[in-house]
């Protein structure tokens, strides 16, 4: 079955960073995009980032040129690295994967900036 396990998150100060891991199984990772997404107290869950199997990637606006997604096929696992952390980063961040139009997500990992 598929399977999504994220880790990574934490407390941090403004202005620092983290690195969120997303160790997939159950499928063929690699033929698949990938995807980060965040939902913070109050709000609708949003789509963060995104990595195509072919390496091409998206991201919202509000992270553009602060976080970077990756991915290693030979490890199945999918990457986000986080700089610049702002207190509005603050959210559950949860990995997704859609295989034959079913949404599939982690259990999520909480990330906290706050001084």
């Amino acid at each position: 079955q598929v399977q999504l396990v994220e880790s990574g998150g934490g407390l941090v100060q403004p202005g620092g960073s983290l690195r969120l891991s997303c160790a997939a199984s159950g499928f063929t990772f690699s033929v698949y995009r990938m995807s980060w997404h965040r939902q913070a107290p109050g709000k609708e869950r949003e789509l963060v980032a995104g990595i195509s199997s072919g390496g091409r990637r998206n991201y919202v606006d509000s992270v553009k040129g602060r976080f970077t997604i990756s991915r290693d096929n030979a490890k199945n696992t999918v990457y986000l690295e986080m700089n610049s952390l702002k207190p509005e980063d603050t959210a559950v961040y949860y990995c997704n994967v859609i295989i034959s139009t079913v949404g599939y997500w982690g259990q999520g990992t909480q990330v906290t900036v706050s001084s």
